[in-house]
């Protein structure tokens, strides 16, 4: 094995919102990788709308950057558990992290999920403790809470002997040391210069390129992305495709692109150790190997962890199906939810007993949101059912994923979270006086209990109380853990328009999720009820005109200005009974029987 000396491979780790892509920017705009840098905006690495609208990192990323004579080539990696598959694909890419942690916050499940992930895989690490400049920065609790991170995921000792850089990535400066401050970002490219390895490959043996991610161009076709971790690839060549089922088959190269700054240039060859586009392949995959036609020999593809938790998508069948979308049909359906399975590798996809109907398992709530809001901007209608936990049996025990939850809270809120956390069955691992005066709790908590939770927290703490969670483990069934997401809807009982008159008797009954003039069909939900039971009412009814007053002549009504739904609020307030209706311009609530008395008879039945 040979040492490539000019190259560093590197990927960027953390938790949501802790800046990763502020981090690359500043290194981008330091080495000067386009000249037209500073004309590109914030969060550069974002191309997708959704990373931009969000602020989060959804799809891992690729860029490098020529710093004293040597090509450090970046991924900008999600930062949320529910993308882990991204991240899991990424790091087999790199031969180091930098893993970056809030001053302020300090390590977060996020971070705990993406290290783990780092270390199995002996990858070292660079910690960088971002946003020192703030006021609220605490970053000695910050270095001591890392280290108990990677002393907790059994790091070796080399694993635990790792730099440490202090830095703001908004203001483009890093420092070894507080009482010497710098004005650039230099001493962090000096440190993976120093720290990362040089990638370990073998120029001399047979091609092989494991494909990790997938590139689509419009004349080039599709294109694998991987490091060469053994022989050189040029234009032209013939190579094998060895695919995950074990199948090959022969082709020719015809492109390979490499990342000089933001753009990807061609070239027409690219040695050892280098992160290449590969294109040539009328099929190709994640996990597939690009080998020597000679001499094949694939490579094991990555593991992934599986999802835990499903949702049924659905052909939008509610009374006002086909009004907006484009793709209403199941056939339309069925062909987009196959197709991120090519490039979305931690997704499954089953078919069901119903042909326009579908079970999607995905890595959280998150995961499967954000493919529904994708789709939905793409002009598809759907339904899909309440998010469920995923069962799996191990040696006899039928096991399921538990979470790690983390709470900050104000003081005055902390026996609502107590209280909340505690009916679901939650186990307190950790609590501690947090950042300006709130509270700090650690969890570990079923999956089954955390759907539904934030939604709740933000109304019981008046949206002051900070939720993070992410998957940590499978554990035998709780089988004392009763708790369903359960509450009571306020159900529209006639077709019609809203009124201003009709609400403002029903938001005496709880709290409405619609306001007037608004489109409402039989069965639909228009708010949730202050009761545990759901109640019918009509939210189109006028008032009458009689020989005593007209019908507009009484004093100005006040609504309560509605609750506005999100896609996520939408998906946790759903119950087993009810459906979400995602068109490109509407979010519905429904039940998912919508005339009363058929649902009324129905609840009888399983009651008894």
């Amino acid at each position: 094995m040979a040492n490539q000396t000019n190259i560093r491979n590197i990927a960027i780790i953390a938790h949501v919102d802790h800046g990763k892509t502020t981090l690359v920017d500043s290194i981008l705009r330091q080495t000067h990788v386009d000249r037209n840098i500073e004309e590109m905006g914030e969060c550069i690495m974002d191309s997708m709308d959704l990373e931009r609208e969000r602020g989060i990192t959804i799809k891992a990323k690729n860029a490098s950057v020529i710093y004293k004579n040597t090509k450090i080539n970046i991924v900008d990696t999600p930062g949320h558990a529910d993308f882990g598959g991204e991240v899991e694909r990424t790091l087999r890419m790199v031969d180091g992290v930098l893993l970056l942690v809030d001053a302020k916050d300090g390590p977060m499940p996020q971070t705990r999920f993406v290290l783990r992930k780092a270390l199995e895989l002996g990858h070292k690490a660079i910690v960088v403790i971002n946003k020192i400049d703030m006021a609220d920065a605490r970053i000695d609790y910050a270095i001591n809470r890392t280290f108990d991170l990677f002393c907790e995921l059994d790091a070796t000792e080399e694993q635990l002997n790792f730099p440490i850089i202090y830095a703001s990535a908004l203001k483009g400066f890093a420092t070894l040391n507080l009482s010497k401050p710098s004005d650039n970002i230099f001493p962090l490219l000096d440190t993976i210069l120093e720290t990362v390895p040089q990638p370990a490959v073998n120029p001399d043996a047979p091609l092989q390129i494991l494909v990790l991610s997938l590139l689509s161009d419009f004349y080039k076709g599709k294109m694998g992305i991987g490091k060469i971790t053994a022989g050189s690839i040029a234009k032209g060549m013939n190579v094998i495709l060895a695919r995950r089922d074990k199948s090959q088959k022969l082709c020719k190269v015809t492109a390979i692109l490499s990342y000089e700054g933001l753009k990807q240039i061609e070239r027409e060859s690219a040695e050892s150790g280098e992160i290449v586009a590969v294109a040539g392949f009328e099929e190709i995959g994640i996990g597939d190997t690009i080998t020597d036609a000679n001499n094949p020999s694939p490579l094991n593809p990555p593991e992934i962890e599986k999802p835990t938790v499903r949702m049924m998508f659905g052909v939008n069948k509610s009374p006002f199906a086909g009004r907006d979308g484009k793709y209403v049909t199941s056939r339309a359906l069925r062909e987009r939810l196959f197709k991120e399975l090519e490039t979305n590798v931690s997704l499954r996809i089953e078919e069901t007993d119903s042909p326009d109907t579908f079970l999607v398992s995905g890595r959280g709530e998150l995961h499967l949101a954000i493919l529904i809001e994708t789709m939905r901007r793409e002009g598809y209608e759907l339904q899909v059912s309440q998010p469920e936990a995923i069962f799996v049996e191990k040696d006899g025990v039928i096991m399921e994923p538990f979470e790690f939850l983390t709470i900050e809270v104000p003081s005055e809120y902390q026996g609502v979270a107590i209280e909340e956390v505690g009916r679901r069955k939650a186990r307190l691992k950790n609590m501690f006086q947090g950042s300006k005066g709130g509270i700090y709790f650690e969890y570990e908590i079923s999956t089954r209990a955390v759907i539904g939770l934030k939604a709740m927290f933000m109304t019981k703490t008046r949206g002051t109380a900070i939720i993070n969670h992410a998957f940590d483990e499978y554990e035998p069934m709780d089988e004392s853990l009763s708790f369903i997401n359960s509450h009571g809807s306020l159900v529209s009982s006639e077709t019609g328009i809203s009124t201003s008159y009709a609400l403002n008797n029903a938001q005496e009954r709880g709290e409405l999720f619609i306001g007037p003039n608004v489109g409402v069909y039989e069965g639909m939900i228009i708010g949730q009820n202050s009761r545990p039971e759901d109640l019918d009412m009509s939210p189109c009814k006028t008032k009458k005109l009689t020989n005593m007053r007209a019908a507009g002549s009484d004093d100005a009504i006040i609504l309560t200005p509605p609750k506005e739904m999100t896609l996520e609020l939408s998906i946790e307030y759903l119950g087993s009974d009810e459906l979400l209706e995602v068109t490109p311009k509407s979010l519905r609530l429904r039940k998912k029987i919508l005339d009363p008395l058929t649902r009324k008879r129905s609840k009888r039945n399983k009651e008894s």
